[in-house]
């Protein structure tokens, strides 16, 4: 192993602090990891873990140079990436994540005409609602639904989504039709657990955005189990765009409280903070970009 694989090694390990968990990822033996970062340190004459039985830390040296292995392999990775875009053929693996119902409904046929198109790009996708750590999970490029972004995130806004509110026509012929946000108190509604255990739904009301707590009776982390829910008419349920047109379509719901609309959410393709962006992501993002603006 040379000295930039040795560097790799070390960068991987020390951001998943665990000598198992960076072999697993990289796919060697630990025992390969344990000496190859003993090999490093001998090298450097600066011990730069320090390790117990329950957890690993870096040291003073070990810190210090972390940053400056990041940068040296930033560079080098833009040093690469800049010959092969000469070639104008993005190569390489891009493992992908993806939100359960948007990525089958709205991305898998994007980035199968993708995989169509760039036969040497090779695609790991894993489909999933749960939030993960780029980083620490050896994502490259993960899509992500949400209102708000926090503060550190690398990303770039791909496209947006619409959040509506339905339910089945016998539901409001048994229950009645709620004509403003304050109503929904009264009904039974069915919630999305991420939104947490107290349900709020949030409605523009005169131009402000105002929070109206709800009676949630059935809870799912999946969208398209509850708009099925409110389809069979156990009640009101609010959903993206995306999950609720087909159902719309086909008349098994209908939308309500359409006077009173609910901020968007943005889609966004959000990169590991300390990497340079190579370029088969970079075409990768553009092409989702190209096609969700469209959609």
């Amino acid at each position: 192993m040379d000295r930039l694989d040795a560097m790799h090694l070390f960068v991987r390990v020390a951001e998943l602090g665990s000598f198992s968990a960076a072999a697993q990822q990289m796919g060697v033996a630990r025992s390969v990891v344990t000496r190859q970062i003993a090999a490093l340190e001998a090298h450097l004459g600066v011990k730069l873990m320090a390790r117990s039985t329950r957890r690993l830390t870096l040291t003073s040296g070990g810190t210090a140079y972390l940053e400056k292995c990041r940068v040296i392999l930033n560079l080098v990775e833009a040093a690469e990436t800049g010959v092969a875009e000469e070639r104008l053929t993005p190569r390489g693996n891009i493992r992908i994540s993806l939100p359960l119902s948007y990525g089958l409904k709205r991305l898998a046929p994007v980035l199968l005409d993708f995989s169509q198109r760039y036969p040497e790009v090779v695609l790991d996708m894993d489909y999933s609602d749960r939030r993960i750590n780029l980083i620490e999970e050896g994502i490259d490029l993960s899509i992500r639904i949400t209102r708000r972004l926090e503060s550190g995130d690398v990303a770039r806004k791909i496209g947006k989504s619409r959040m509506l509110v339905v339910a089945s026509p016998d539901y409001l012929a048994r229950h009645g039709r709620p004509l403003h946000p304050s109503e929904l108190v009264h009904h039974v509604c069915l919630g999305y657990t991420y939104a947490g255990s107290s349900q709020v739904w949030q409605f523009m009301v005169d131009g402000v955005l105002e929070s109206f707590h709800v009676r949630s009776r059935l809870n799912a982390n999946n969208g398209d189990v509850l708009t099925e829910a409110a389809a069979q008419g156990l009640g009101i349920t609010c959903q993206p765009d995306f999950i609720v047109d087909t159902f719309l379509a086909a008349g098994r719901v209908e939308a309500i409280l359409a006077d009173y609309p609910i901020p968007e959410l943005g889609i966004y393709a959000m990169l590991p903070s300390n990497r340079h962006v190579p370029h088969r992501v970079r075409v990768l993002m553009d092409s989702l970009a190209e096609r969700l603006a469209t959609a």
